[in-house]
């Protein structure tokens, strides 16, 4: 820094004396990761996932629905579950590729994650509902109120959302005898690493959802997506996510906004440029689908 630069910059007060010499910048990384994860344990987490059945009678699958900001990753996260749980690359949820303040997804639509082929393929005991984005202002995105009815199961397959009017009982959307299938057992607050700071008015429709599931019971859980994108660290070598800095702030700063706790909060990687599995994507990813089993299969003991 030359000394013309250095005299402008103590007026505009954006000063700050350059590091000494011998100053060793401070590292990104934990010595220690705070959250340990059996990296060499895939095929057993994965067993796991496989092998759960519901064993309350009259439950045949465990639902799991998304909700979070638009262009959070809720449609490419459920692309990667089915890539882990069926154990190849696949495409059960179109998810878009570009980045857009706008939803994706319009409408209530259950995603299956098949076993088998032919006449002998059956479906695994785990659904996920992917929904209308929150997006920023009053009449637009998913409305909070859609939500609200599709966690008691009110909402049919295939409605196609209106931000200007929820669905309310008499309409086609509504389904107005749920069955114990048809209603959630877990909550998934979806949000991107990269994402700016999370908007007032979406902060508030989150806030009013995690209060109704609050009183329904139902567990609730976070994503945090893109975290190589959001980190240098982890973006060479996801094993050190859990010592990265930067993502545990991300996580906290997350968590203390939206009122998830960080032992609810879980950080992953998409699929997205891959061909082929990798074993650190999918220890992450299933991570997280043990913990939703776990909450989802827990409530649903108690229903």
């Amino acid at each position: 820094m030359n000394r013309q630069q250095d005299i402008l910059r103590r007026i505009l007060g954006i000063y700050s004396p350059p590091p000494a010499e011998d100053e060793t910048p401070e590292s990104p990384l934990l010595d220690q990761p705070w959250r340990v994860l059996r990296w060499g344990d895939r095929q057993t987490e994965l067993q796991y996932v496989q092998d759960y059945r519901p064993a309350k009678e009259g439950i045949g699958y465990l639902r799991v629905l998304l909700y979070g900001p638009v262009g959070a990753g809720k449609s490419s996260f459920i692309d990667s579950v089915s890539n882990v749980i069926r154990g190849r690359m696949t495409i059960p949820a179109l998810a878009s590729s570009t980045t857009s303040d706008k939803s994706f997804t319009k409408k209530y639509e259950t995603h299956k994650f098949s076993k088998g082929r032919g006449s002998s393929k059956t479906f695994y005991p785990l659904v996920f509902n992917d929904i209308m984005g929150l997006e920023d202002g009053t009449n637009c995105g998913v409305h909070a109120d859609d939500i609200k009815l599709a966690l008691k199961g009110h909402i049919v397959e295939g409605h196609k959302f209106n931000p200007v009017s929820p669905v309310s009982e008499g309409d086609p959307g509504y389904n107005s005898d749920p069955s114990g299938d048809d209603k959630v057992h877990v909550l998934v607050c979806v949000i991107s690493a990269n994402s700016a700071q999370i908007k007032p008015s979406v902060l508030q429709k989150m806030s009013s959802i995690r209060e109704i599931a609050s009183e329904l019971g139902i567990p609730q859980m976070a994503i945090l997506t893109n975290i190589d994108g959001a980190c240098a660290e982890t973006e060479t070598d996801l094993r050190k996510v859990y010592r990265s800095k930067h993502l545990r702030k991300k996580m906290k700063d997350f968590s203390a906004a939206v009122g998830i706790p960080m032992n609810c909060v879980f950080p992953v990687k998409n699929y997205s440029e891959e061909i082929d599995l990798k074993n650190d994507v999918d220890i992450l990813i299933l991570s997280a689908l043990r913990k939703m089993i776990d909450f989802g299969d827990d409530f649903i003991e108690n229903m």
